[in-house]
């Protein structure tokens, strides 16, 4: 492009093209990430796990092993942009603060904020409603850093939020947006609405994009354009935003590795899937993984191209068709057994998908399995530990290591017979 051609397109959208071509910002390695999607039903879920303790009174009085850091830990292990997420919801003893343990209304309050926000829609109306009634309740400590929570469950009316998001809204559009305030976040997210309608052909409805772009300007990834007309304010940007391209040679080894974990993901898969054929199962891959490129072809090649009415009636389905990979009896049509590749992503993630799977299937026979590199285990049996995810003990899930499929998987494909060859690799957890 000329520089006169360059010259005529707004500095807003100039940036927006780099941000959307930047193979390490938040838009390819959060936004497009396949991992992402998987986590909205998921906390969802969770959502309406802590909603149901707190109205049954057996939430209780403290964060750590609670069914709101379950939650928590699954939103903040995601990529980049919400790290650190839990940290608004840690008690700090000495503050008290967030005043949602200890004040038994402060926390109906609470709970009353997310059972609103979970039954409704996508209205916005009720979803600000909810926000506004909150603020009112005025509970120390609690603060927009709950709208991260309010994001997965209304994606295109709640943006997420945080420090970097503030500050890159600010340096944005020249705004003194504060944390901590609700009114503050609601005029934050007016204006967020505005700038993603303006540039929607470069954004997205889901609000996740515009937010992981004020992320990135926010953390200082790339400068904000000037605001004023000044030919030489905008050359100077346009010189500290070459010298941000210059810096994502440094970012390569990083993205090599995070694609060779989403490699090795598929592998599993992979291996999985070919087992369960030989075995003579239907096989089901989750819906957003059967494009992936897998042994020069497609890592759904060979298996169902939908799952048996049974299934997509059931009240699960929503979860049945994210697991990683499903054995289905072709006598039947009932599910044999589950398998959750936890290579990289939240192990909190993958146990709240067995137990939807489990629980909304009401299926007594199915074999779930937690699959992973072998030095996750211990990472897996510290985790299960808390008394949040005492019933996954009650489903006997099993750990198969990565060694073991790896090693074992020919054999169980040659000479196994039904569910004891792969039963007999995985280890129980406890």
């Amino acid at each position: 492009m000329s520089d006169l051609q360059n010259s005529t397109i707004d500095p807003i959208s100039r940036l927006l093209e780099k941000w959307r071509d930047d193979p390490s910002g938040t838009y390819r390695m959060w936004f497009l990430w396949e991992e992402r999607l998987k986590n909205f039903r998921t906390i969802r879920r969770g959502i309406a796990v802590v909603v149901a303790e707190i109205e049954a009174g057996t939430f209780g009085n403290v964060y750590t092993d609670s069914s709101l850091q379950m939650v928590v830990k699954s939103i903040a292990e995601q990529r980049q942009i919400f790290r650190g997420a839990d940290h608004a919801f840690l008690w700090k003893p000495k503050l008290r603060i967030p005043d949602i343990y200890e004040d038994r209304q402060n926390q109906m309050a609470f709970g009353r904020f997310l059972n609103t926000c979970v039954c409704c829609s996508g209205e916005e109306a009720l979803v600000i409603e909810a926000i506004r009634t909150l603020d009112r309740v005025a509970i120390k400590g609690l603060g927009p850093a709950a709208a991260n929570l309010l994001y997965f469950l209304h994606p295109t009316v709640v943006p997420p939020f945080n420090t970097a998001i503030v500050k890159g809204y600010n340096a944005l559009t020249g705004a003194k947006v504060k944390l901590g305030k609700w009114d503050q976040y609601l005029a934050m997210r007016s204006g967020i609405l505005e700038l993603n309608s303006k540039y929607r052909g470069l954004l997205s409805n889901d609000l996740g994009a515009i937010a992981g772009f004020l992320f990135d300007i926010g953390s200082e990834r790339y400068p904000a354009p000037p605001r004023e007309s000044d030919a030489t304010a905008l050359a100077r940007w346009e010189e500290d935003l070459a010298e941000v391209r210059a810096e994502a040679d440094r970012a390569k080894r990083a993205i090599q590795l995070a694609r060779e974990g989403d490699h090795t993901h598929t592998e599993i898969q992979g291996w999985l899937r070919d087992l369960g054929k030989a075995m003579g199962y239907g096989v089901w891959i989750a819906s957003n993984d059967g494009n992936r490129p897998f042994d020069g072809g497609r890592l759904d090649d060979g298996c169902l191209d939908r799952l048996p009415d049974a299934l997509e009636n059931a009240g699960a389905f929503d979860a049945i068709r994210l697991i990683d990979v499903l054995w289905i009896e072709p006598t039947d049509d009932h599910v044999v057994a589950a398998f959750e590749v936890e290579h990289t992503t939240s192990i909190y993630s993958g146990i709240i998908r067995m137990l939807d799977l489990a629980f909304g299937l009401e299926q007594s026979d199915m074999s779930l399995f937690l699959v992973a590199p072998d030095a996750r285990e211990a990472k897996v049996n510290e985790q299960l530990k808390r008394p949040a995810f005492s019933r996954v003990i009650d489903l006997d899930v099993g750990f198969i290591p990565y060694s073991q499929l790896k090693e074992h998987r020919e054999a169980i494909a040659r000479f196994g017979q039904g569910m004891k060859g792969i039963e007999a690799i995985a280890r129980r957890l406890s």
